[in-house]
């Protein structure tokens, strides 16, 4: 089969296309599925770089997000039949593993799953909708709704909303009846996620987003009690220099969520806004498999939308991840083999 195989740590040139890579067998408890739509995250960024502390048996096939027709039924499968559309939890909660890392991922034309990890995917979402939505969507539905408690009323501010997670956390805001602040490196991006439903946009590369908030929404007050500005929740999963900032545009008791740390794990720090504005820092990793049944139901009825930004063939899989590296697309980029 064809797929875009990685035998080594480094740079976009380490992933290659291979005519001849060996079709996966399905197993006992196993499928195989013709891959249709395959969505790629940072992630697979930092799969392909290496990441410390994960040692990765080569060679790998990257790519999370898988959707397909299944080809093939192993040993023991039941409930399922060759053709049935299904879409993949990326995450083996049997046995441990995760597609695109610890098994072959979705950039080939065939892949193998556990036939626990499926979820039926219904006709009124397309294999590149599905494919959008486990580890970004996944992610940031979790986040929004059982860690972070988004409510009607609440100010919240996306750092980071034209990436697959940030999209998704806008429009999840929006349907709690939130009032959105969305952050976009450019006025493309930010005309994009107003259209998603941003009540208003900061342009990080032209102000200062700290700044830009505390001028609109103005400061927080020291003492309890007494009125103040800032923001309800701040939605920060990138890190780097944009940690203390966030943690400034709070109101007293205002909630910072994170789910991962794209620009940097460890930055600087300042305690004095925790303790003296009473802060709650709220993390969340990854997502549990309703929650994946929930975003279908959203997309398939219309409430949520899978954004991609665009579709590349698998001889162009390289160049999609490059587009997420650089941070240059709105949502999602699939690749469909």
């Amino acid at each position: 089969m064809k797929a875009l195989v990685l035998r080594e740590h480094g740079g976009l040139e380490k992933l290659r296309l291979e005519s001849d890579f060996p079709d996966p067998v399905a197993g006992p408890g196993e499928v195989v599925l013709r891959v249709r739509a395959s969505s790629l995250n940072y992630h697979d960024v930092f799969t392909r770089r290496g990441m410390p502390g994960i040692r990765l048996k080569f060679p790998v096939i990257i790519g999370l997000d898988v959707a397909g027709e299944i080809a093939a039924l192993g040993e023991g499968v039941e409930g399922w039949a060759v053709g049935d559309r299904v879409l993949v939890d990326p995450i083996n909660r049997v046995d441990g593993g995760l597609m695109g890392e610890t098994e072959h991922g979705g950039l080939a034309e065939l892949c193998r799953a556990k036939a626990h990890q499926l979820i039926r995917l219904p006709d009124t979402v397309s294999f590149e909708q599905a494919a959008a939505l486990p580890v970004a969507y996944g992610t940031a539905l979790r986040m929004m709704q059982a860690v972070g408690q988004v409510q009607a009323g609440e100010k919240v501010l996306v750092l980071g909303a034209s990436g697959g997670v940030g999209v998704c956390c806008v429009q999840l805001a929006k349907l709690a009846g939130a009032h959105v602040i969305a952050c976009a490196g450019s006025a493309e991006k930010g005309e994009r996620l107003r259209a998603l439903g941003a009540d208003e946009i900061i342009l990080y590369t032209e102000t200062d987003f700290l700044k830009e908030v505390q001028e609109r929404h103005g400061k927080p007050a020291r003492r309890r009690g007494a009125r103040g500005g800032g923001v309800d929740v701040v939605v920060n999963y990138t890190g780097g220099d944009t940690w203390v900032r966030s943690l400034r545009t709070l109101r007293n008791g205002g909630r910072l969520l994170t789910c991962g740390a794209t620009a940097g794990y460890d930055p600087a720090e300042d305690l004095r806004f925790i303790w003296t504005f009473e802060l709650q820092i709220r993390g969340s990793n990854g997502w549990d498999t309703p929650d994946i049944h929930t975003l279908l139901d959203l997309v398939g009825s219309g409430r949520l939308q899978a954004v991609i930004d665009r579709t590349y063939p698998l001889e162009q899989g390289a160049e999609a991840l490059r587009q997420i590296e650089d941070r240059q697309v709105i949502g999602k980029v699939v690749v469909t083999p």
